[in-house]
């Protein structure tokens, strides 16, 4: 049978039944118990499961004793006895050095487990701490009840340790409890006793958190954007059913051979020192692909039909990571002679490179041309080559008998689009005649939307593991789409609703470029640009306060680019510069144009020269535009576009573009969190549409609840015809969002049968039961008042995206607003400044179910020349002090951001002639003025108090400026006099400094 005729079945493969991934869970019957089950009962019952699997259990309490286990576990792992010298000289070497901080501690594990140790007597040995070709050597053991010292002593759950390191730490909470409770205890931890000296503590890989019902894990990282409770993991089998369950999870995730995998085989340890876990979906597909590689070179399959497979994982469900792990693991196999990762387009390329690197530098080989191409193949190491599709077929024309055809390679197509099921993909699996052939796709190809043409299966074999968006949303690893289709250009709804690629050609200029239209779609984005990407309301990303998000246009054609650049220019002249977006825009000469009929996004390359001079003169303009916004200096020449392409992409990512208008580049493979609405005048279908949709909804944090697509374009049809392709009937009601109508008035979610209460119903009984909520007195009234104003919290920030919304007569006015703002950051203060439940007439007030929406209240806040206009419009012709002050107290309580600036404020009031101060740039000037010189006075009070060397200031003002303090690092340690380190004086002391520097930051920060 000739190669090109070659169709691969899409039968169920047979079942894999040896990876740590279950192929099949059932719920054990405990889980239906309903008697009590306190903590303490939890976690003994969480301790005899592990004893049961074979953990050894120990009863040690202190530090002193963690490290007398750890000297008898490494020796045994190793068959060694140290001295006591030895050990103390081990310790101070490698395992313990008295730099180590977290970071250093996680790269032990990860990359350098093994050490060179010199004898007392000379000889030398590979000290290993742990066992990674043979994970059965390592030793496990259980204990509960530590007590960690630091800056202040805490008491730790259960722990897992690993030939005597704790690298798996479990915070545990009473069935009920949140389990963000449980989560903020350990950051609570990782800040007090964690990571303070001579604990071992640094050495924790992974955290583990449950309240009996639901259990989560999550890698112990420094990196702020994966420290939110949104990047916390649920464990699964194979079919992705969760198992939440703490018993089950331990039955599953604690398993011995599971969670040594999990540590020594699927945890990464990037460049920017981020551990990453991979998630079950990943570990499940990674699996799949070692069982399919090993399993047909055994029944020697390799080049043959069903020797490979493809993995169908939803856009923005790390597909990256996944195919990095499985071709670095499969490197490992002795048989295989090169691993090739194979793009499609050179923006990919260069992402993947990038991602691959991060992942671990020198595991990659690159290939600029197909020379470069051809040394990296002859290379003989085990690095994984990155190349495009088009420079490997280019090779195998070049050299048609060359002897790595003659090897078993393993070809990963990464986004396995319907332009890798040409020529160039059957050439290359003609060439490579021992070939196992893996791809990866958030959107396969199905008889249904193949259109006639080929499908994924037919192309690359079974379905060896698929995870959907709808499983991707349930598990919150990406968001729902609000989807608007609009008719305001009424006159041109013909030509928006015609599918017909033929008549819409003729549509287009005479239609839908009209200058009319063109100008009507410009005009709505800019009026509700800030409105769909929350322009005025703020949240932290990286230690960067950012206000909203930022947009992406999907336009038909590269006219269509030109004019709406032109027309955003036009209406933004007169606006005042803070209310200019910074608009960009890029495409390059497309060859495909016609694939648009089938839902494909036209593939673009980077050769300039292929365009028209007119597309080319403007693309220069543009760039022009864009290196005067940003003091660059890129051009259309050669790479200088491709540097262009990179820029953008970054600026886009750190939100430095508001929107960018595309053709088709950025609409597939590009990742941006920041990025929340998708304006669409462009015709999508199936894949190509699930696929730009995707670009906005990556999660982020809790302000970004789903991704905003405006359609300009009648694509109705087209979306649900592309959901149900790549889901089911039911999943239009998981992966859209509800109506206005229904976040106004109330629903019942039909996944789970929940009511929702409506944000009518929400604001009627707040204002019913607390008319006033600063009168509220009693523990049980602030516990009901905090989990009804939470809810009006996410109720508010869902409608803010409907533009309806805007028109609705509020409920609550701003001044009540306010109040309940105040009452709430007050109790939220009162909650957390307390170490126990509040008692009143013998009932305990419990606020550990309560989960406090802080991130939500901050996206309101109110700013500090917001207040200061407010002091100079209330002082005119007012002559009350008090009644002054006590209106703008009123207004900083209900900001957090505003909070730590009241003491400041009101010494600004009382000692400022109000009366004399003509206009509001005065009062901003003055305020500054006396501000500085209070900054300056606190610092230096400070830094004689606490005897702080010199170069203490230096770092305070550096604070500041940041906005935080940096804790890890030994900055801070350098600025503290010398302290003894006995009982923990010195962390005592750094405690101590810290706290007062924070508050300084807090009062000053954006002076």
């Amino acid at each position: 049978m000739p190669e090109d005729s070659i169709k691969y079945g899409t039968s169920t493969i047979a079942e894999m039944t040896n990876g740590i991934i279950l192929a099949h869970f059932e719920k054990g019957l405990y889980a239906e118990e309903t008697s009590y089950q306190s903590e303490s009962e939890l976690e003994q019952t969480m301790i005899d499961n592990l004893v049961s699997q074979g953990y050894e259990r120990l009863a040690i309490r202190s530090n002193e004793d963690l490290y007398a286990n750890l000297k008898i576990q490494i020796e045994k792992l190793n068959g060694i006895t140290f001295s006591l010298e030895e050990w103390n000289r081990f310790l101070q070497e490698y395992l313990d050095a008295p730099n180590d901080g977290m970071i250093e501690k996680t790269r032990k594990v990860q990359e350098n487990h093994v050490y060179d140790f010199i004898f007392d007597d000379g000889h030398v040995k590979n000290i290993k701490i742990i066992d990674k070709k043979n994970i059965h050597n390592n030793f496990l053991q259980v204990i509960n009840q530590v007590v960690g010292e630091g800056t202040k002593r805490n008491r730790y759950d259960v722990t897992v340790l690993v030939n005597g390191l704790p690298l798996v730490h479990i915070e545990l909470k009473k069935r009920g409890v949140n389990l963000h409770e449980a989560f903020n205890q350990i950051h609570r931890y990782s800040k007090e006793s964690f990571n303070s000296n001579n604990s071992l503590y640094k050495y924790v890989q992974i955290f583990v958190i449950s309240n009996g019902t639901y259990t989560r894990y999550f890698a112990n990282t420094t990196a702020q954007n994966k420290n939110n409770y949104e990047f916390t993991c649920e464990w699964a089998d194979a079919k992705n059913r969760i198992i939440r369950d703490l018993e089950d999870f331990t039955k599953t995730f604690f398993e011995k051979r599971v969670i040594l995998e999990v540590l020594t085989k699927y945890c990464v340890f990037d460049v920017n020192n981020t551990l990453l876990i991979m998630r079950p979906y990943q570990i499940a597909a990674a699996e799949r692909i070692l069982w399919k590689i090993k399993s047909s070179y055994e029944a020697k399959k390799a080049g043959k039909q069903g020797a490979g497979g493809f993995i169908w994982h939803t856009t923005g469900s790390g597909k990256t990571l996944t195919s990095f792990k499985a071709a670095r693991l499969a490197t490992e196999l002795n048989f295989i002679g090169k691993i090739f990762f194979v793009v499609d387009r050179k923006d990919l390329d260069y992402q993947t490179m990038k991602e691959y690197q991060r992942f671990q530098p020198d595991s990659v080989n690159g290939s600029k041309d197909t020379k470069k191409l051809k040394e990296s193949i002859e290379k003989d190491d085990n690095r994984i080559v990155v190349t495009t599709i088009q420079k490997l077929n280019e090779f195998v024309k070049k050299n048609p008998s060359h002897e790595i055809y003659d090897k078993h390679c393993v070809l990963i197509f990464d986004e396995c689009h319907r332009s890798q099921f040409g020529e160039a993909q059957k050439n290359i699996r003609k060439s490579f005649k021992k070939h196992y052939q893996f791809g990866f796709t958030g959107t396969p190809i199905f008889p249904e939307n193949s259109f006639g043409g080929d499908t994924t299966s037919g192309i690359f074999g079974a379905q060896l593991h698929s995870y959907v968006i709808t499983d991707a949303i349930r598990d919150g690893k990406v968001l729902k789409f609000k989807v608007d289709y609009n008719n305001i250009t009424p006159k041109f709804k013909t030509a928006e609703k015609e599918e017909d690629e033929k008549k819409l050609a003729a549509l287009e200029k005479k239609m839908l470029l009209h200058p009319e239209r063109i100008a009507e779609i410009t005009k709505h984005i800019l009026k509700v640009f800030d409105t769909k990407t929350h322009r005025n309301e703020y949240y932290d990303l990286k230690h960067r306060r950012l206000n909203g998000f930022n947009a992406m246009f999907a336009v038909q054609s590269i006219e269509a680019a030109k004019l709406y650049y032109e027309e955003f220019q036009k209406q933004q002249e007169n606006l005042p510069e803070e209310k200019k977006l910074k608009i960009a825009t890029i495409y390059s000469f497309a060859a495909n144009e016609e694939q648009a009929a089938i839902g494909e996004i036209s593939e673009e390359n980077f050769d300039v020269s292929a365009m028209d001079s007119t597309s080319k003169e403007f693309l220069d303009k543009v760039i022009a535009d864009y290196n005067g916004y940003f003091k660059t200096n890129f051009s259309t020449n050669g790479y200088e576009f491709q540097n262009y392409y990179k820029d953008l992409s970054l600026k886009v990512k750190d939100k430095e573009v508001d929107l960018l208008i595309v053709v088709g580049m950025f609409l597939t493979g590009f990742d941006a969190p920041t990025l929340n609405t998708l304006f669409v005048d462009k015709n999508l279908k199936f894949h190509g549409l699930i696929q730009a949709f995707s670009r906005t909804n990556r999660i982020l944090n809790k302000v970004k609840t789903f991704g905003n697509i405006v359609c300009f374009r009648d694509l109705e049809k087209a979306t649900q015809d592309a959901i149900k392709t790549f889901g089911d009937e039911n999943s239009v009601n998981i992966i859209l969002e509800k109506s206005y109508e229904e976040y106004i008035h109330g629903f019942t979610d039909e996944e789970t049968g929940a009511v929702i209460k409506g944000y009518i119903e929400i604001c009627n009984e707040l204002t019913t039961k607390f008319p006033d909520p600063a009168e509220i007195v009693r523990e049980s009234e602030k516990k009901e008042f905090v989990r009804l104003f939470g809810e009006l919290l996410q109720a508010e920030n869902i409608l803010r995206n409907f533009d309806e919304f805007e028109n609705f007569e509020r409920i609550i006015s701003e001044r009540q607003m306010q109040d309940m703002k105040s009452v709430y950051v007050d109790i939220r203060e009162a909650v957390f400044n307390s170490q126990r439940h509040d008692k009143i007439g013998g009932e305990y007030i419990d606020f550990s179910d309560i989960e406090f929406q802080i991130d939500l209240l901050k996206t309101d806040e109110i700013n500090l020349d917001y207040i200061l206009a407010l002091i100079f419009e209330k002082s005119k012709g007012n002559d009350d002090i008090e009644n002054l002050k006590s209106e703008v107290r009123r207004v900083i309580r209900s900001s957090l951001g505003t909070r730590a600036k009241e003491e400041l404020i009101m010494d600004f009031i009382n000692k400022t002639k109000l009366s004399e101060l003509k206009n509001t740039d005065d009062i901003l000037e003055n305020f500054y003025s006396f501000a500085k010189k209070e900054k300056e006075n606190k610092i230096k009070n400070l830094v004689e108090e606490e005897k702080l060397k010199e170069e203490s200031r230096r770092f305070i003002e550096k604070a500041i400026g940041r906005g935080y303090v940096e804790y890890a690092g030994d900055e801070l340690d350098r600025i503290i006099p010398p302290t003894s380190r006995r009982h923990g004086a010195r962390e005592k002391k750094k405690e101590s400094v810290l706290d007062k520097i924070r508050n300084i930051v807090e009062v000053f920060v954006g002076i």
